[in-house]
């Protein structure tokens, strides 16, 4: 019995505790009043009345905490409010973003929008489509790939696995200087090349330009998941008496195939964005022209910088249309990217 009576007793260590739903109505109180000093003063911004709410969300979670709970289980909820605040503050400008895109871009983007050239349409009237410019993004982003993805793969294989001395640190270090160049840059190094040979714009110019950008992105997220491959999984290969080459292609990339995979694609997106090298290099065109070595082409980001600088409403129409097709290549691409990795992962059981 006496031990019964002793667990019914009330902890001494345990205080008070707020409950679940607190965090909830705080967030409501606190969006509130953020409206309502907002409206009080006169602001007009919806960032204004937001960034006030986190503030009074941040310190009504660790006044009332504090009062409640204590002070060290204070500094536990407000860590966690900021965490709860950073990633408001990442996700909201990215789904407004995305929100804007979509909502200005369907307007006109439908079949005959993507089956169709500007041809004779003028940017200042309407019709037209952006055929020639999706023909263009996939050869030239493609070729830059097929050029830039296997150097930088192989770059980083020789960094992780054999380089040693003055050479890997030489190569290590003019991938970090790439990594930071501008896209004019690499789109310049290509059009010096050009001049002294009198050659006029083309597609395959501008994956050259493409592909010097993918390569440092490849070799550094490559290295990293390289990194990550247990040491232990080479030594039993090597202690097998297979070739350190083997071991490399067999046991090596396919445990890091997955971050591999992931690296190309956010290397592929950040090039499918560019403009610069493309305006200096492939020029732009309104027909369709589905040969990247010959004569100039169109691209997706052009596309969209020279419609949005048309200055009608039917070129701007035309320019949020190619923009979300953008921003869906770039999506399939990811999704594909992420069943390949989970195809090729090494299959791990208890």
């Amino acid at each position: 019995m006496s031990t019964v009576v002793a667990d019914k007793r009330p902890n001494s260590m345990q205080g008070a505790s707020l409950p679940k739903w607190f965090s909830w109505a705080l967030a409501a109180a606190s969006i509130a009043l953020g409206i309502g000093i907002s409206f009080a003063a006169g602001l007009d911004s919806n960032i204004q009345w937001g960034l006030i709410a986190a503030i009074l969300f941040v310190l009504g979670t660790y006044v009332i905490a504090t009062m409640v709970e204590g002070k060290r289980q204070a500094k536990d909820r407000i860590a966690t409010s900021l965490v709860w605040v950073a990633f408001l503050l990442a996700v909201v400008p990215l789904v407004s973003l995305v929100w804007t895109t979509v909502v200005r871009g369907v307007k006109v983007l439908d079949v005959y929008f993507l089956s169709h050239s500007m041809g004779v349409v003028a940017d200042s009237e309407p019709g037209g489509g952006i055929y020639h410019a999706i023909i263009g993004s996939l050869e030239q982003v493609g070729l830059a790939t097929v050029m830039g993805a296997p150097i930088g793969i192989l770059t980083a294989v020789y960094l992780v696995e054999y380089g040693r001395g003055k050479l890997a640190k030489a190569v290590t270090f003019f991938v970090d200087v790439m990594t930071g160049i501008p896209s004019i840059v690499a789109g310049l190094f290509i059009l010096s090349i050009m001049l002294p040979l009198e050659m006029g714009p083309f597609g395959f110019a501008g994956s050259l330009a493409l592909a010097i950008l993918m390569m440092p992105v490849v070799v550094r997220s490559t290295e990293e998941m390289l990194k990550l491959v247990p040491n232990e999984l080479r030594e039993a290969s090597l202690a097998l008496g297979i070739p350190k080459w083997r071991t490399i292609l067999k046991v090596v990339l396919p445990t890091a195939i997955g971050g591999i995979t992931t690296g190309v694609m956010l290397a592929i997106a950040r090039i499918a964005g560019e403009t610069a090298p493309v305006l200096l290099l492939v020029f732009g065109n309104p027909f369709i022209n589905n040969d990247p070595f010959e004569g100039a082409q169109a691209s997706l980001p052009l596309y969209i910088y020279q419609q949005y600088g048309g200055g009608t409403d039917a070129s701007y129409d035309r320019a949020w249309a190619a923009a979300l097709t953008l921003i869906a290549f770039v999506m399939i691409l990811n999704l594909g990217a992420r069943g390949v990795a989970r195809w090729k992962a090494p299959k791990t059981g208890r």
